[in-house]
């Protein structure tokens, strides 16, 4: 299986099965209910460790909850209430929405206020080899010791000053480790240098490092997160001679209007509200549609496209199973070996009317439950066609009659060209 490294600018190639894929992508910041664009890295992620154990290799996937945050302390703030239980009531939500997507749970999804021992601990190794030094109870990462930096991301120079200046650091490239205890916020850790939290570049650091070791084969995430949030998760765990990430993909955003979908900028539609609307299956067709590296654009008039995407899916096994050509289980499966290719296994897919071999490829991507509709029960079928051939000989009051007894069965035969369709009657 080959797959775009951001990093190199190419295909890498995974190393064939049965070997280990240890997988660690970036999930949200937790203080509001998240918006239909952070569930496209979890969906991406969960297909792709599905496709890879389909393929025979023992995949590890993590997924973290960044539950310690500035944003988290000002949105509890102005709520009036701890930053501690918005977290914990942001994640509860987090959890149920993406549960609701119907794909199961990552292998492990650990919270950064879980690793704080294991952050300090970096923290400490890096200051010690002098790729970070102590301000005033602040802890900053020193760019210039790691002379990779923007590799990754390909920043210009003045591209890179971090968004939070300061006349704490020695230079405006440089990154916060730790972040001192300020007077307005209700949580704090202790460190040796004082009571505080940690950045949020670290965190991912160290709940990859301690869940899947110095070295594993893909990290995942938005191309928001590119830069700064990935360049410097790789320059921190470089610098300490640690390899990181193999493969790091960077999914395309959803867009509004032209406009990535963002809390920031205001134009967001929760997770929760599209399940309500439109379904899971509906969404997860949507996300299957389009490149996992390139934008896709949200709209209603989108949705109800892929909505009827779906229901074509249902209609097939509505219809007598016509077996598939040799070979099409390979083809479709090519598609998601070369870059995981999910717009041209779709489709295949919609060629097929094979309903063992359909439903086998659905339940790669969750959506099994469109077969719900199948195996219509044989004896319908057999009236069904015997209604057809009826039909064919001109014997309507012989097809009229076989009409009826299907519609007392509780099934309706539709006419399309020279076949039809079975659909239950409502």
């Amino acid at each position: 299986m080959r797959l775009y490294d951001t990093y190199s600018r190419s295909l890498v190639e995974l190393p064939a099965p049965p070997g280990p894929v240890r997988m660690y992508v970036c999930g949200s910041t937790v203080y509001q209910r998240i918006h239909v664009g952070n569930s496209r890295p979890f969906v991406l992620a969960m297909w792709l460790r599905s496709w890879l154990r389909h393929s025979g290799y023992d995949v590890t996937l993590v997924h973290n909850v960044t539950d310690v945050d500035d944003k988290v302390y000002a949105e509890a703030a102005k709520l009036g209430i701890g930053s501690r239980e918005l977290s914990e009531r942001a994640t509860a939500w987090f959890f149920e929405d993406t549960s609701d997507l119907g794909l199961g749970r990552p292998d492990v999804e650990p919270r950064a206020t879980e690793a704080i021992p294991d952050i300090v601990a970096i923290i400490e190794e890096l200051v010690d080899r002098d790729h970070a030094y102590v301000a005033d109870g602040d802890v900053y990462f020193s760019v210039a010791s790691f002379p990779e930096y923007g590799r990754l991301s390909g920043a210009r120079l003045e591209e890179m000053v971090s968004q939070e200046t300061s006349e704490l650091k020695r230079d405006q490239r440089d990154f916060a480790l730790w972040k001192s205890q300020k007077p307005e916020e209700d949580t704090g850790w202790e460190s040796p240098w004082g009571p505080g939290r940690p950045g949020w570049h670290i965190e991912c650091s160290a709940m990859a490092e301690k869940h899947l070791g110095h070295v594993f084969e893909i990290h995942g995430g938005g191309i928001d997160l590119r830069f700064p949030h990935h360049e410097n998760e790789l320059a921190q765990s470089r610098s300490l001679g640690h390899p990181f990430a193999t493969i790091w993909m960077h999914n395309g955003m959803l867009e509004l209007d032209e406009a990535k979908m963002s809390k920031s900028l205001g134009n967001v539609v929760t997770l929760r509200a599209v399940l309500d609307e439109w379904g899971r299956e509906a969404l997860l067709v949507f996300h299957l549609s389009g490149h996992w590296s390139q934008p896709v654009d949200f709209s209603d008039e989108v949705m109800a496209q892929v909505a009827a995407r779906a229901n074509r899916f249902r209609d097939v096994f509505r219809r007598p199973s016509r077996p598939a050509p040799d070979g099409e289980w390979e083809r479709f499966a090519a598609a998601l070996d070369e870059d995981f290719n999910t717009p041209a296994a779709l489709a295949v897919l919609h060629e097929w009317r094979d309903h063992e071999l359909l439903r086998r490829a659905l339940g790669i991507f969750g959506l099994e439950s469109l077969a719900a509709a199948e195996e219509v029960p044989a004896e319908v079928v057999e009236l069904a066609e015997r209604r057809q051939r009826a039909r064919a000989a001109r014997d309507f009051e012989e097809a009229d009659r076989l009409r009826a007894e299907l519609e007392r069965a509780g099934w309706e035969a539709r006419d399309e060209g020279t076949g039809f369709r079975l659909v239950p009657r409502t």
